[in-house]
């Protein structure tokens, strides 16, 4: 990758999430990638401890972030895009399809009548194809479904690619396709779109599960991907991906944070209403996922 791209990657221990904040060096505007809000269960309680520290670094390097981008309605974090609408006036950005997953969890929720499914509390939905410019960079919007109807990949300058939770390191594999509007012969097909991408493409990560001995990672390339992914790798087909992947699914319990952190995620990270008394309760529904 050249030189004109500062990429910074920020873990989130609790979650296992990635957040970037990715800047043109020559003009020093940028976006931020999948922030995250911190969330103590037991609790209920709220913090800003880790997108504060993803400010500091954007004040430490004089940055001007236009954008959050959002590659999903993430099931295993709170976003934090209110955090950096407040503190820089950044828009928020996340996929069309964004709107199939609010019509699915309003039902899921019985959420209020006054939340309307059709994606206005974002500043900007994109499409497959669109193009976004910060600065001197051009980032191309990838529509990759399968893990949930409104996944995206963002393609900046044709040189770096952040895929969310569609691909994994090529050790973990692929994303879980069992929530609602999740399908596993999709996310094949997304992922064989990513994978014709060049092979010298730096490939950024939203989680990493690393096995037993191995740090957490979150860069790898195209071309390792398409070698080495225990998911697709080597050319598997798909039916011997779904196969896998179902399979696979089936074992998996629900995200500990996917009933809060939906509620909040489809409203772009703005909490649920207050209810009579000033105060707000996320909703917990039995037996439906």
């Amino acid at each position: 990758m050249s030189n004109s791209l500062l990429v910074k990657a920020f873990l989130d221990q609790d979650s296992e999430t990635f957040s970037y904040v990715v800047a043109d060096r020559a003009s020093q505007k940028g976006v931020v990638i999948d922030p995250v809000l911190d969330f103590d269960y037991a609790s209920g309680r709220t913090s800003t401890k880790s997108a504060q520290a993803m400010l500091d670094y954007i004040h430490e390097q004089q940055l001007d972030i236009e954008w959050v981008l959002e590659t999903h309605a993430h099931a295993d974090h709170l976003t934090a895009a209110p955090f950096f609408r407040e503190k820089l006036g950044a828009l928020v950005g996340i996929g069309t399809e964004i709107t199939q997953v609010q019509k699915i969890f309003k039902e899921v929720f019985n959420l209020e009548k006054e939340f309307l499914p059709n994606g206005d509390v974002f500043d900007r939905l994109f499409d497959d194809g669109d193009e976004l410019t910060v600065g001197n960079m051009t980032i191309r919007v990838m529509h990759t479904p399968g893990h949930t109807p409104a996944d995206l990949a963002y393609i900046i300058n044709e040189e770096a690619v952040f895929v969310g939770d569609t691909l994994f390191m090529p050790d973990v594999g692929t994303a879980r396709c069992d929530f609602p509007g999740g399908n596993a012969r999709t996310l094949y097909q997304s992922i064989q779109k990513l994978l014709t991408l060049p092979d010298h493409m730096a490939m950024y990560i939203c989680h990493d599960y690393p096995p037993a001995g191995r740090e957490h990672q979150y860069k790898t390339t195209v071309a390792t991907q398409r070698e080495h992914n225990i998911h697709v790798g080597h050319g598997a087909s798909e039916d011997a991906f779904v196969e896998k992947r179902e399979a696979r699914d089936a074992t998996l319990g629900m995200p500990r944070l996917i009933l809060p952190s939906i509620q909040v995620n489809i409203r772009a990270g703005h909490m649920p209403p207050a209810e009579e008394n000033g105060k707000t309760y996320f909703k917990l529904p039995i037996n439906q996922l």
